[in-house]
């Protein structure tokens, strides 16, 4: 008979969900009375959408608290990096492990690696077993009267409110029973942290588990109260901030949405308030089960004949928005505060998006691809969502005609400029008249403030309405070529 102290181990394979709390995987390990081996494997292969470089930065931090908070417990956290199923296995080979418990990815290419991993361990006589602990509904859970995923996120969201249901909380296990002796990787020679140059000192966030519970109690104690209203002015902290921490899972969807409720049911935050936030995860959320219906998305337009868009090759228009000299402040200000934290608001977002793809008609996965190594909170499925929307090639997406005029959306949501003059020290002294558009600004404006266009700032690297017309055009003819093919 074997003994509890020579029971096989269980590994506990961790990826986004960096947490002890709201841990189903862990607890269900924790309950087996086996030793777990709590495991994390960087695992970069190309098919996988490798993590961006500032993503890397997050992931440094949060894994150091995760095995800091383990070794509180009596446990730790082994490192390996390398292809997932070979460092399994060899996990297995060295400790004897009999099972492999995790918490599901549901993004395409992980996905399929998972099942790949379960169907060949499990044939080896290892048992593999999968919660759900980073959406509010695994994908495929909620679908139309036709069985079908949803399109269209309104009907979307009103299905999933309806039919998910919180899990149980589950507080951290009191005590972790010792891993058994593995040798691990040291996490400084991962080198996760940019170094020749460090570009991240301005990434003011404290990644981990108890991070994400800081950010989510100032957020109901400010920004929730006028959360409608605030998220849309890029110069207030009204976000939540949560995105980098649920994307890497050190906070549930579940937690963040019932402390919302919670706090409406106290009288602390406006009931609309807290709802309207519950409709940005569930955007979130719509994101994940349409790239989980629809993989295709990662590459190609979700309505195939955006793909025929006339899409410009300009290195010199792609390199000017990469570093915030397009000319037109509020597009910079949101690419600079991008380079500098790891982070941009989401109005910014949208209005430096269209700029991209309506204004330079660049394709969307220039973009996409330089928002997944530059924002800590890079997410496959949102980005590529929200990359398709601004393009109008999503499932639910904007109009084809919306074009954000990017002197319009500053004046209108940047109205005093404390945006705008954080992150475009040079235009400080504009009067807000002229800040949203300088080149407009009389001579002797430009002078009292001492700018000099084309030296001190840029002037427009495209004209507006030029741009909106060029724009309009293809994607008219796109629109024209799918009715004709009709």
């Amino acid at each position: 008979m074997t003994t509890k102290a020579e029971a096989a181990p269980v590994i506990l394979w961790f990826r986004q969900d960096l947490r002890l709390a709201d841990n189903p995987a862990l607890a269900a390990a924790v309950a087996t009375g086996q030793p777990v081996l709590p495991v994390f494997i960087l695992d970069q292969a190309p098919a996988l959408h490798p993590t961006g470089a500032a993503s890397l930065w997050w992931l440094d931090k949060s894994l150091r608290v995760l095995d800091a908070d383990l070794r509180s417990h009596g446990s730790g956290l082994v490192l390996r990096r390398g292809d997932s199923e070979a460092e399994l296995r060899r996990l297995i080979g060295e400790t004897g492990a009999d099972a492999v418990f995790m918490n599901r990815l549901f993004e395409p290419a992980a996905f399929a690696r998972d099942a790949d991993v379960a169907h060949g361990l499990e044939a080896e006589g290892v048992a593999c077993k999968g919660w759900n602990a980073t959406l509010l509904a695994r994908p495929g859970a909620v679908l139309n009267g036709s069985g079908q995923p949803y399109k269209v996120f309104t009907p979307f969201l009103k299905a999933l409110l309806a039919a998910a249901d919180a899990p149980p909380r589950l507080a951290p296990p009191v005590r972790l029973p010792p891993p058994p002796g593995t040798a691990s990787d040291d996490i400084d020679a991962w080198g996760l942290h940019p170094t020749r140059p460090d570009w991240s000192g301005g990434f003011a966030w404290t990644p981990g588990e108890a991070g994400a519970e800081a950010a989510l109690a100032g957020f109901l104690d400010r920004g929730m109260k006028s959360y409608s209203r605030g998220r849309d002015i890029p110069a207030e902290p009204a976000t939540s901030r949560l995105s980098p921490h649920l994307h890497f899972g050190e906070i549930s969807p579940w937690r963040a949405v019932e402390a919302a409720r919670d706090a409406a049911a106290a009288g602390r935050v406006p009931a609309a308030e807290a709802e309207k936030f519950v409709a940005e995860i569930g955007w979130r959320e719509f994101s994940a089960h349409l790239l989980h219906a629809f993989p295709q998305m990662v590459d190609t337009a979700f309505r195939p004949e955006y793909d025929a868009l006339p899409w410009r090759d300009d290195p010199a228009g792609l390199a000017a928005w990469r570093r915030g000299c397009t000319g037109y402040p509020v597009v910079d200000a949101g690419m600079r505060e991008l380079w500098a934290t790891g982070y941009m608001h989401n109005r910014v977002r949208m209005i430096v998006a269209s700029f991209l793809v309506k204004h330079l008609l660049i394709d969307w996965r220039k973009g996409e691809a330089w928002f997944r190594d530059t924002l800590v909170d890079a997410d496959l499925a949102s980005n590529v969502q929200n990359w398709q929307w601004v393009a109008g090639s999503g499932a639910d997406a904007a109009p084809y005609f919306r074009i954000f005029n990017p002197i319009i959306q500053g004046r209108k949501f940047d109205a005093d400029g404390r945006y705008v003059r954080r992150w475009v020290p040079e235009l400080r002294g504009v009067p807000d008249r002229w800040l949203h558009a300088p080149w407009t600004a009389p001579p002797e404006v430009l002078r009292d403030a001492r700018v000099r266009l084309g030296a001190d700032y840029p002037r427009p690297i495209v004209d507006h309405d030029l741009a909106r017309r060029r724009a309009l055009d293809a994607l008219a003819s796109v629109v024209a070529a799918r009715v004709e093919g009709d």
